[in-house]
């Protein structure tokens, strides 16, 4: 039996050094609604709704993708927030991912008093090589646009 598909890692890690302090970072990227303060490729971000333990929050993107994610975790003293897409429109070609933002103090050395940031994501078994290539650039181009907005902070 002959498969076409390209086997891949189901998850993608994406960091960058920022030279920004973690507290202009964090306040950046802990909040999902504020996605869109730094993160060029989004249109729009609007809260939907708060449950009892969560946010929903509805990103719409420039393509014209709208995703609504929910904020699955959050830690301000461990400086990391942790969302799953719950609807897409268009579909995704794959069952669900879990990604998670977490930023680190650089304490010493050449770039002391800047921010570590790890964009992290888990997909379900069922994503192809293409999502995992796209959630990587995307990622890549989101930690660019943070770094150039948490610089003018």
């Amino acid at each position: 039996m002959s498969s076409t598909a390209i086997p891949t890692s189901t998850s993608v890690v994406e960091s960058a050094v920022i030279k920004a302090p973690l507290s202009h970072v964090w306040h950046l990227s802990s909040v999902l609604q504020n996605f869109q303060s730094f993160w060029s490729a989004l249109k729009s971000s609007e809260f939907i709704e708060s449950q009892k333990e969560t946010d929903v929050v509805k990103w719409t993107f420039k393509d014209g993708t709208v995703l609504e994610v929910k904020q699955e975790e959050h830690s301000a003293i461990n400086h990391y927030i942790t969302y799953s897409v719950i609807t897409s429109q268009p579909e995704l070609s794959y069952t669900s991912v879990l990604s998670t933002v977490r930023c680190f103090a650089v304490t010493s050395g050449e770039h002391e008093g800047s921010t570590f940031v790890e964009w992290t994501g888990n997909f379900s078994s069922d994503a192809d090589a293409g999502a995992i290539q796209d959630a990587k650039f995307k990622r890549r181009e989101a930690l660019a646009d943070l770094a150039k907005a948490a610089t003018k902070f």
